[in-house]
């Protein structure tokens, strides 16, 4: 088969989003409707073509956890199709006007929300992507390249085939979204070296890919989807609801990146709590990597192991949970300043000045008192979806949504004006 090179993904992409972007916003609202139907219509071939990618991921010895992030069934691809009907509703991202003012002189300026441009996604595993992306990309006037892992590419070739016939049908280029039809490493090569044509990468893989993209790319690369995710329990948490919490972090959807990795454990309460912790979540498959003093605590329960050098510096991605006994509030801190990646971490509390000093110290992306780490995410946020959850400092952090895919430019207006 001959396929277009990235290249001229690329080029395709930035002449078609001319006419996107100075679309009213009720064409966007239709387009992701008329997607959202199509993805409806082709639902019997897109959940088999899903089951051909998870028999050749798993006769490949794919791990249980990536199986789990690649697996669209028909609850998920419900869910994918329910997610766009709510980017669609949400308010024109590109109708804001802001920083409104007039200078003493008489212009008049305010700030304009515009689209990036051109964005290329590069992901591995998890279908729900393809169309969260495209989504989020076209209702804020943008075109996307889409480059995803080969585990899911008979399921992607299914969900891209649905969306360009939506955008086929609302009169907009099919090359808005492009998918670029390959899962070897030239056409990453080839997609981070594309500046001037690709105007943000957004890299939702591994450690190895995101330092490719920022070592080998001159485009802007915004970062994330790496989740060291802790919560601290501080003695004067109820214990009771802090379990459910604790349950909730680590066992709901484990093979995520804001699912819970580090249970910090107060001195004071750890002797009465770490044994309940254990037994509640070890009944649910639950395995445990304890510090020391934890594990002086544990010792001989079945499914607590000594921590490792390293363990508490991984994402597990699985049910594993490692567990630290911490001398009060300044250790825990110490502990996430020194191991977290920045995601979400959250504190288990009822001392107010404690959850204060908390979120207040603690640089992560998504910070949180008296909740699960696993509302990091787009939908939960009232974000409709995300392409990412960001762990940069700047442009976009946490998960970002339709205001993130934007930015701005400076409109003045005069009579004339010429400065002295």
């Amino acid at each position: 088969m001959n396929l277009p090179s990235v290249r001229s993904l690329a080029e395709q992409a930035r002449r078609a989003r001319t006419k996107l972007a100075l679309s009213s916003d009720a064409a966007r609202r239709r387009l992701l409707e008329a997607i959202a139907e199509a993805l409806c219509a082709s639902a019997p071939t897109i959940l088999a073509a899903n089951e051909d990618d998870l028999i050749a991921a798993s006769s490949r010895g794919m791990s249980e956890a990536m199986l789990d992030r690649s697996r669209l069934d028909r609850r998920r691809l419900d869910g994918v199709v329910e997610d766009l009907r709510r980017v669609a509703k949400l308010p024109d991202p590109l109708a804001a006007q802001e920083a409104v003012r007039v200078l003493p002189n008489g212009l008049r300026i305010h700030r304009r929300r515009v689209p990036l441009g051109v964005i290329g996604v590069i992901y591995e595993a998890r279908p729900n992507v393809t169309v969260d992306v495209a989504g989020l990309a076209l209702r804020s006037g943008n075109a996307v390249i889409l480059r995803g892992g080969s585990e899911t590419l008979a399921t992607n070739r299914a969900l891209i085939a649905a969306i360009h016939e939506g955008l086929r049908g609302e009169g907009f280029e099919a090359a808005l979204v492009a998918f670029v039809d390959r899962s070897d490493r030239e056409s990453v090569e080839e997609l981070i070296s594309l500046e001037g044509l690709v105007d943000l990468l957004i890299p939702r893989g591994g450690e190895s890919l995101q330092r490719l993209c920022r070592e080998r790319s001159r485009i802007p690369v915004l970062t994330g989807g790496i989740g060291i995710c802790h919560l601290y329990v501080h003695p004067s948490a109820d214990l009771e609801r802090a379990l459910a919490v604790i349950e909730n972090a680590k066992t709901q959807r484990p093979t995520v990146c804001n699912a819970l990795d580090t249970l910090l454990v107060d001195r004071m309460v750890s002797a009465g709590f770490l044994p309940r912790v254990v037994e509640r979540l070890g009944a649910l498959g639950v395995r445990f990597r304890a510090d020391p003093q934890a594990q002086e605590l544990l010792g001989g329960i079945p499914g607590v192991e000594p921590a490792g050098p390293g363990d508490f510096d991984r994402e597990w991605l699985s049910l594993v949970l490692g567990l630290k006994v911490v001398d009060g509030i300044d250790e825990a801190l110490a502990h996430i300043a020194r191991h977290g990646s920045g995601h979400s971490d959250g504190i288990l509390a009822e001392d107010r000045e404690a959850i204060a000093r908390f979120l207040a110290e603690v640089d992560s992306a998504a910070v949180y008192a008296n909740a699960s780490t696993r509302f990091t995410d787009g939908g939960e946020f009232g974000l409709g979806a995300e392409v990412a959850v960001s762990t940069e400092r700047i442009h976009a952090r946490g998960p970002v949504g339709l205001e993130g895919l934007t930015t701005y430019k400076w409109v003045v207006e005069g009579e004339y004006h010429c400065r002295r």
